[in-house]
């Protein structure tokens, strides 16, 4: 087929149907209203003869043909956009667009941030803060730092481990000098103890502590990590952190360590669409992160 006759419009409106699994978010990515994508993706199928999606009441799903064509138009227009951002990046100063977990960017990169601009002072990093699946192909963004719990991997991305969580109980050295004893973890049930999101999370600690279950219906509800730690740090109670978004306050003395028991939280990731064919400066920005967590 010759390539004057490709119907290109009709073929981007179907890979973002495809892949949103929806022709109203499709119509949202592509600007356009959702009779334009349906009616694109009509006239792609009968130019080629064969239905591309099974339409039911308010659900499409692919057909076979469909599948086969989607994994073709999404790699091919992948690649298109990471070369068209490659040649905008050399014509204009260069800035790396990062999305992170809001977290991990208050308490650790952050923090260890100036360390990458000594080594690439050309380079200027933009972060975004972002903790929802990192979405490549309708921003800027080249790479994102994510956190799961159980998740290795991730559609149409590929992921690198660079780091395991853990959790503990940290406090206050002031709360812990002028509360009571701490000589063993049933004795947290003297504090108070401070929640992220509900007032579950201190189970599995306690558990794997082996201590039996404590009250844990009040203290403080906290949103996010940071604010836990905050919390903690000026005295308020004791929080389940993640040790190693408090890794800096427990250098500096802000926060200590009552007991040595760790449970496992998750791990972070470093995604893009292919880790192999990332920008210079992408790639300048994974080998400096990967070797900060390099034992």
């Amino acid at each position: 087929m010759k390539r004057g006759q490709l119907p290109l419009t009709a073929l981007r409106s179907f890979e973002a149907a495809g892949r949103h699994g929806s022709f109203t978010r499709a119509a949202q990515e592509l600007l356009v209203s959702q009779a334009a994508v349906s009616r694109q993706v009509r006239e792609l199928e009968t130019w080629l003869g064969h239905a591309l999606f099974e339409r039911r009441h308010r659900l499409v799903t692919l057909t076979a043909q469909g599948s086969e064509l989607l994994d073709q138009l999404t790699i091919s227009f992948d690649e298109i956009d990471r070369l068209l951002d490659g040649i905008k990046t050399e014509a204009a100063a260069i800035i790396l667009s990062i999305s992170v977990e809001p977290s991990f960017a208050a308490c650790w990169l952050v923090p260890r941030l100036n360390r990458f601009r000594q080594l690439h002072p050309d380079i200027d990093v933009m972060l975004n803060p972002d903790s929802r699946p990192a979405e490549f192909r309708t921003s800027k963004t080249e790479l994102a730092i994510r956190w799961s719990e159980t998740a290795t991997t991730w559609p149409r991305v590929q992921a690198a481990h660079l780091a395991d969580n853990t959790m503990s109980p940290v406090l206050s050295p002031n709360l812990l000098a002028s509360g009571p004893a701490l000589q063993n973890p049933a004795d947290l049930h003297r504090y108070t103890l401070l929640h992220e999101d509900d007032r579950s999370g201190w189970n599995r600690w306690f558990q794997a502590a082996a201590v039996a279950a404590i009250s844990q219906d009040r203290g403080p509800l906290l949103t996010d990590t940071v604010l836990a730690i905050q919390a903690a740090a000026r005295g308020h109670g004791v929080a389940l952190a993640n040790i190693l978004l408090a890794e800096e306050d427990l250098r500096t003395g802000t926060l200590v360590k009552p007991f040595e028991l760790e449970i496992p939280y998750g791990a972070y990731w470093l995604v893009a669409p292919d880790l192999t064919r990332l920008s210079k400066p992408a790639q300048a920005f994974a080998n400096w992160i990967t070797a900060e967590f390099a034992p």
